[in-house]
């Protein structure tokens, strides 16, 4: 295996995965009930097409588009059962989102699975439309439509398919147990993506903390014997070898230019976990109603890598399960202690892209007051894209969001490296978030003003 690859800058974050690290993923108890956000992805918002009342078999779509456009992804019923509610419930980014609760209920047997369908058969579009309809999202984190990923603008030209399992998050194993346990449903779905995308080489990426895995993936490739080229590469562990720009330059040396996505790079990175419910999405025709994730963090007394349906909420599960230790837990993650979000309680459900809930002690976080800024430059040096943070966030106290942009607000990748190392505590990245958010109203604001402009102009004219 050629040298261990890797990225500039970044850091060394404790890892913490000790607790669940070759635990294989488990099944919890099918819950009482489940509450499904009907909108999980980066795009146009679903409706809801089902009713108070209505039953519903697992599988079932209970949330569709709400308007024509690729940007949209159905939700499944994860559970078979009757509907009882269609209303807002807090979510895992803590806001309030329609949500629809299925209660189980055994007398509504079946399930509403797709037909199994041949993808190196099937043409394109079909597959593509496999994708979509199975409501497959990015299941690392962002919960971008695949099939809109699987279709590049034209002119782009993709060499590599990469398969992200580097998994640089603390805490987090549940990539590690999917690799462990079904491997080869994972590189049916690489198999799949380059038949659809035409690409004749993939690269299946992992930290060297999981080189113990390489032999399993390496005969699940030769069983497999797909077309194409798929090769094994370790990258050093360093946080956040993991998020796809940074992996894209680990494994292929390029780079993504700023704004710009992974496909002009050349390149197209899908998740592990997105990669085995693409394969099972055409092997037993099953949609995206179930994820793997760990549960973890030292006020976890039982931690565990599980596989639930979407819409659980942990606090419905039987209290032994995880055995949370209350006196002890300080914070609740939902996500990676890194880039993910803390939340109020444990009754908040998993989506498809919670990768992880972790329950944490006041000795494994932060819970400190911001001090001013010392001009120290840690975050800079520190940070995996390359920006600058500390004039960032000067711009930002300013008010002055173009200064913001033009400083590269919107290439921060949001991987929490700056706060990490910052001495003075300043939680940069929540900043970069909100800061983000008032420069996409306001850059909405101003496209409007000057659409009204141009059109009162022109009416002027006339």
């Amino acid at each position: 295996m050629a040298n261990k690859c890797t990225f500039k800058r970044g850091v060394h974050i404790p890892e913490r995965k000790d607790r669940t690290t070759g635990k294989p993923a488990e099944l919890v108890p099918t819950p009482k009930q489940v509450v499904i956000p009907i909108n999980q992805h980066l795009g146009a918002p679903n409706k809801a097409i089902v009713a108070v009342g209505d039953e519903v078999k697992r599988g079932q779509v209970i949330a569709e588009g709400a308007a024509p456009g690729p940007m949209t992804v159905p939700v499944h019923a994860s559970i078979a059962g009757i509907v009882k509610k269609i209303e807002a419930r807090t979510q895992s980014n803590n806001s309030e989102g329609p949500c629809v609760i299925i209660e189980a209920d055994s007398s509504v047997s079946g399930d509403a699975f797709m037909e199994p369908l041949d993808p190196f058969s099937c043409s394109k579009e079909d597959a593509l439309k496999r994708i979509r309809d199975a409501g497959i999202v990015g299941m690392g984190g962002a919960g971008f439509p695949v099939h809109v990923k699987l279709n590049p603008p034209p002119g782009s030209k993709i060499d590599y398919i990469i398969a992200d399992g580097a998994e640089c998050e603390g805490y987090l194993t549940t990539d590690e147990a999917a690799i462990s346990a079904k491997i080869d449903t994972i590189i049916r779905g690489i198999a799949i993506l380059m038949k659809i995308t035409g690409v004749k080489e993939a690269v299946f990426g992992m930290e060297d903390n999981k080189e113990f895995l390489v032999p399993k993936v390496e005969k699940a490739i030769a069983d497999g014997a797909y077309p194409g080229s798929i090769t094994v590469r370790l990258c050093k562990t360093l946080y956040p070898q993991g998020g796809e720009k940074l992996l894209i330059t680990a494994l292929t040396g390029r780079e993504v230019p700023s704004g710009a996505l992974p496909s002009a790079a050349g390149c197209i990175v899908q998740n592990v976990g997105t990669l085995l419910a693409i394969g099972e999405a055409f092997t037993i025709g099953r949609p995206l109603i179930k994820r793997g994730l760990t549960v973890s963090g030292g006020a976890c007394g039982t931690p565990r890598n599980i596989v639930a349906p979407i819409g659980t909420m942990l606090s419905d599960l039987p209290p032994e399960y995880f055995n949370i230790q209350y006196d002890k837990l300080a914070k609740i993650i939902f996500g990676g202690p890194m880039m993910g979000t803390a939340v109020p309680h444990a009754g908040i459900p998993v989506q498809k892209n919670t990768s992880g809930v972790n329950f944490l002690t006041l000795e494994e976080t932060y819970i400190e007051p911001e001090q001013y800024c010392i001009r120290c430059g840690r975050c800079i040096s520190n940070c995996s894209v390359r920006l600058f943070p500390v004039l960032m966030n000067n711009a930002l106290e300013a008010g002055d969001l173009e200064e913001a942009q033009k400083i590269g607000l919107m290439d921060c990748i949001e991987c929490g490296s700056c706060t990490f190392n910052c001495p003075a505590r300043i939680r940069l990245v929540q900043r970069f978030r909100t800061g983000k958010f008032k420069l996409r109203n306001y850059l909405a604001e101003k496209a409007a003003q000057a659409k009204a402009k141009a059109e009162a102009a022109a009416k002027a004219k006339a």
